[in-house]
């Protein structure tokens, strides 16, 4: 994160606070949906593979489940917080609304270093984390999935646990687990896929043709491997990949002028998404201080890393031909940074929209799991682009009728959903 003064709850519930003035909502509503309905904190003490004994802190919060159960990934991070996962809570909140789920927004976290753990001291881990809360979640009042660096492997440690615990399969108790053993066939591809569904129909808005246009991606990961898988399939061009080193401990941009070739650049990633130096150099990318990313010549910006990532300091180094940003993170772009944004009539596609096709996967799969029946990867695939074209021209369409910023109309939209499921249930 760029700024140890950054709390990302802060900045939810000053987005909640503009979308709740903008629908005048009522004082107990807002002081409702402001705060986590539950939230848990617990310690996880993990026998290392050296013998020792060291303590991990987890945490789970379920920040609203009125319009049905909470759905959120599980996060493992050396820098997560407790208002972090509060924060990607809420944002989980008024994405499922927004892509017009069934669900609620939860989300979990352990302050853990997975590069720095082997796989029996991370299996530990996620069955601990199980243990301390599995009589507060399941497939009918919070269902967990990946985030990031966890994977299927975890979900799938954590699962077995779950149904040791309770003595019955239940599949539907967590969703990202291994194709076979409950998974849904596009998966992996789905949060990628849903943020360039959204740029192509951001780009016919613009009257822009895909193959005509460049772009440069924050982050290496699951997201912006199949968010370039799709990109190149469009016809468009990406020129830069910024990825974190854990080595250095520093970031580094990889810049290609005659564009990237995403097979080659896998083969040179490390399972977190980091990509070796060395080997990117032995192909010809020149490599760049990480912040780079942002300067490039191109015509669209992708952050798909982590929070906090676009902020007023930086948000100079945009360079003058970038026309859209899509935040495949969540809460990339500080209020301040989209305000200087706005004014370069940059067009923003904002978290909730752009990344929303991981939990509609990730709804799909749960769905599958409870029916113990399962679709094809075609027509998830399938149903994905019509749930995410079908939110994004909602949306699309209530800014331009209400002269509103699709950030704007997303959060109205979604937090009038939620308010409403309040109030229909008599909570407020």
């Amino acid at each position: 994160m760029n700024s140890s003064a950054y709390n990302p709850f802060q900045i939810a519930r000053q987005q909640f606070d503009h979308a709740a003035d903008l629908l005048d909502l009522d004082q107990g509503t807002r002081e409702l949906l402001r705060n986590p309905l539950r939230e848990y904190h617990f310690s996880l003490p993990v026998k290392m593979d050296d013998g020792s004994t060291k303590i991990f802190r987890g945490f789970r919060v379920q920040h609203n489940d009125a319009r049905g159960p909470s759905k959120g990934g599980i996060r493992f991070h050396p820098q997560e917080t407790i208002d972090t996962v509060r924060a990607l809570a809420m944002w989980m909140t008024w994405k499922t609304a927004v892509a017009d789920l069934p669900l609620g927004g939860g989300k979990g976290g352990v302050i853990c270093d997975p590069h720095s753990l082997s796989m029996s001291e991370q299996e530990q881990i996620c069955r601990g984390w199980v243990r301390r809360i599995f009589h507060d979640i399941g497939p009918k009042s919070d269902v967990p999935a990946p985030d990031v660096m966890t994977s299927s492997q975890q979900m799938l440690w954590m699962l077995d646990e779950f149904e040791s615990l309770t003595g019955q399969h239940q599949p539907g108790f967590i969703t990202g687990k291994p194709v076979g053993l409950g998974g849904s066939l596009g998966r992996r591809e789905a949060t990628g896929y849903g943020v360039m569904i959204a740029v192509r129909e951001a780009l016919k808005e613009l009257e822009i043709r895909p193959q005509n246009t460049t772009a440069s991606f924050q982050g290496f990961g699951n997201v912006a491997q199949y968010a370039i898988e799709l990109y190149e399939q469009m016809g468009g061009t990406t020129l830069c990949v910024s990825c974190w080193d854990q080595e250095d401990g520093v970031s580094y941009a990889f810049y290609k002028k005659d564009g990237i070739k995403l097979r080659e650049l896998r083969e040179a990633t490390d399972p977190f998404g980091g990509i070796s130096k060395g080997k990117a150099k032995d192909l010809g990318y020149e490599i760049y201080p990480g912040e780079d990313w942002l300067k490039q010549p191109v015509d669209i910006l992708i952050p798909a890393a982590l929070e906090n990532q676009i902020t007023e300091e930086n948000v100079g180094m945009v360079g003058e031909t970038v026309r859209l940003i899509a935040e495949g993170a969540n809460g990339p772009t500080t209020p301040r940074a989209d305000h200087v944004l706005r004014e370069k009539s940059v067009f923003i596609i904002p978290d909730l929209l752009a990344n929303a096709g991981g939990v509609t996967c990730s709804y799909f799969e749960q769905v599958q799991s409870n029916m113990n029946y399962y679709w094809e990867k075609e027509e998830v695939l399938s149903k994905l682009d019509m749930k995410m074209t079908s939110a994004y021209l909602s949306v699309s369409q209530f800014a331009l009728k209400n002269e509103l910023s699709m950030r704007d109309a997303a959060h109205v939209i979604s937090v009038d959903r939620v308010a409403q499921a309040c109030r229909d249930r008599g909570w407020v």
